[in-house]
């Protein structure tokens, strides 16, 4: 009873965003003519308000412990956001890490162009400026350049994350992936998929000069890998969220030596999670503060 009690209220957020935000961020569209700065302004309220609300369910209802392990984030800096992808779940970590770094109502995402289409999340992310993508980087492109002029042009604050493995590992899509490592001579990954490394090419020549790090984020799960529904059900005890920050300006600058860059940050990943696997804990000392209701009722400052 308790399980589905909880399942209800997790449904009820998504009720809160279908016909609460997402309204409000349709009117947006109406005042993005006369004041860009106030629209952005009201989608930023909407989606602090919807996903804090997630962080405070996960963290505080249901006492999800959320260890923050590597290096320590600065707030409120423009970053790229490189995590490994296992389950849905990874959202709800990656907004309890955007909180910590006070970019929650910035967070934008590399989505599937299909989810744009889905009430709620997808309708809400699409009124973000999130980037969605039909997977053919020839249709893909002109919409991404164009999203990253407005980022640069309106100097909007940005928490990008990027899935670069493209899709969750699951056993057979970790054989497919291990099976064209060994036709590339590559080395073989065997806690995540091989990375696609033009997205991150393009998105670091087009957004280096808006762009004050890149975060190489590696999310583990002790015991079990759990769906969304298991978060919000209150069936996860713990989770580990390991962060490794590089600065923008350590960066190579050309295509070649930046996917290498890739590689060997996801070369890392996989030793990470195989340590991880046997210890059930990332090494390293923990960072970052418990979420408040008061912290999230304070706004984010620009």
């Amino acid at each position: 009873m308790r399980r589905w009690f909880r399942l209800g209220v997790g449904l009820l957020s998504f009720g809160y965003l279908i016909f609460v935000l997402n309204p409000i961020q349709m009117a947006s569209l109406l005042v993005y003519p006369i004041s860009p700065a106030l629209a952005r302004r009201a989608n930023r309220w909407c989606a602090r308000s919807i996903w804090g609300m997630w962080v405070l369910m996960a963290e505080v209802w249901l006492g999800i412990d959320v260890t923050l392990r590597g290096d320590p984030l600065p707030r409120r800096e423009n970053a790229l956001v490189l995590p490994n992808h296992q389950t849905m779940a990874d959202v709800l970590l990656l907004i309890c890490l955007a909180w910590r770094c006070g970019r929650l109502g910035d967070l934008k995402w590399f989505v599937k162009d299909i989810v744009k289409y889905v009430p709620g999340p997808g309708w809400g992310m699409w009124l973000l400026d999130c980037i969605f993508l039909k997977r053919d980087w020839m249709r893909d492109k002109q919409g991404i350049l164009r999203l990253f002029a407005k980022y640069k042009e309106h100097q909007i604050p940005i928490f990008l994350v990027s899935f670069l493995e493209g899709t969750r590992r699951t056993p057979e899509k970790l054989a497919d992936s291990q099976a064209y490592a060994k036709e590339r001579g590559i080395e073989v990954p065997t806690h995540t998929l091989v990375p696609r490394t033009k997205g991150f090419v393009a998105t670091m020549l087009g957004l280096r000069s808006h762009l004050d790090a890149v975060y190489d984020v590696t999310l583990g799960y002790p015991d079990y890998t759990p769906s969304l529904a298991n978060c919000f059900a209150g069936e996860v005890k713990r989770v580990e969220i390991h962060v490794r920050r590089y600065p923008v300006a350590e960066l190579p600058t050309d295509d070649e030596a930046l996917s290498e860059w890739v590689f060997a940050r996801f070369r890392e990943k996989d030793r990470l999670m195989e340590a991880f696997e046997a210890a059930q804990a990332f090494e390293g000392p923990t960072w970052g503060e418990k979420p408040t209701v008061k912290e999230w009722l304070k706004s984010e400052a620009v």
